[in-house]
């Protein structure tokens, strides 16, 4: 199947009252993982590409995102590509390049007078190219190690206010929002603040993005969808099913040094957590 675009999907999403998951791509099993788990659950999906995955690949972009894309192409349900978590400018201009239709541009660690000024400069020049943009208002935390941000301290939640001036000045696509979700939660124990996703989802003309949500319950994903959210990501989930079946073979196997013996159950475990996560978001 041709591969579909993010906006697309998001869109669709937006239109039905459901959402759409995106999943994070490391290695080839996950995306094969991904793929295949979006057939399992019968919805689209998102395969998402970070800027920390591209370091790990040693800075190449080129053949990752080949390897998603060939992924993609061979599933029988909508899959489109999209770069997360994009800080380089250079990696942002690359993106339409290796064929993604859209970056989330993140310049959420900047006071919010400069992540405006650099979000709306990254977004004049992804509809130029015809990239679809999603940016960041708030402090979601967690990423690269560090401590998830104290909901409660100031300028942490997103604030409706600066969320319609930043959207209006900014012309994004999407805006991910910081609403209680932290990144990198191993445990699915985050609580949602529903009543601030309804009034972000008043103010704001555009679809709201929820990341961290591999530590956020089933029953509060689906609440935040009828709130409001759309776009739906998920990561560390699918990394904790990978590692998890790789461990309890290789600890029940020692002998064994095929790497296929474990990455295939590892893959097998990460297909399930994506059709989980898939038949509770695009229900």
């Amino acid at each position: 199947m041709p591969l579909v675009s993010t906006g697309e999907l998001v869109t669709a999403a937006a239109a039905a009252g459901h959402g759409v998951a995106a999943f994070n791509v490391i290695t080839l099993e996950h995306a094969e993982a991904i793929a295949a788990g979006a057939e399992r659950a019968g919805v689209p999906a998102i395969l998402q590409i970070s800027e920390n995955a591209v370091a790990f690949h040693g800075g190449r972009l080129g053949p990752v995102a080949a390897a998603a894309t060939a992924v993609a192409r061979a599933a029988s349900v909508p899959l489109s590509l999209h770069l997360d978590h994009v800080e380089s400018a250079d990696l942002l201009r690359a993106a339409p390049v290796a064929g993604f239709s859209s970056v989330m541009f993140d310049a959420s660690k900047l006071p919010y007078a400069e992540n405006l000024k650099a979000t709306a400069e990254a977004v004049r020049w992804g509809h130029d190219h015809g990239v679809w943009v999603e940016a960041e208002l708030g402090a979601v935390g967690g990423k690269d190690g560090g401590a998830p941000p104290d909901a409660h301290a100031p300028g942490v939640r997103t604030d409706p206010a600066e969320a319609v001036v930043f959207v209006a000045e900014t012309g994004v696509d999407a805006l991910a929002v910081a609403i209680g979700s932290s990144h990198a939660m191993t445990a699915r124990t985050a609580t949602l603040d529903h009543a601030l996703i309804a009034d972000l989802r008043a103010a704001v003309p555009v679809p709201l993005v929820l990341h961290g949500s591999s530590g956020v319950p089933d029953d509060e994903i689906r609440r935040a969808i009828a709130a409001g959210m759309v776009k739906i990501n998920v990561g560390t989930a699918l990394n904790s099913a990978y590692t998890a079946a790789v461990r309890d073979h290789l600890t029940s196997r020692p002998a064994v040094v095929d790497p296929r013996k474990y990455l295939a159950p590892a893959r097998e475990a990460m297909t399930g957590t994506v059709a989980g996560f898939l038949r509770v978001v695009g229900a």
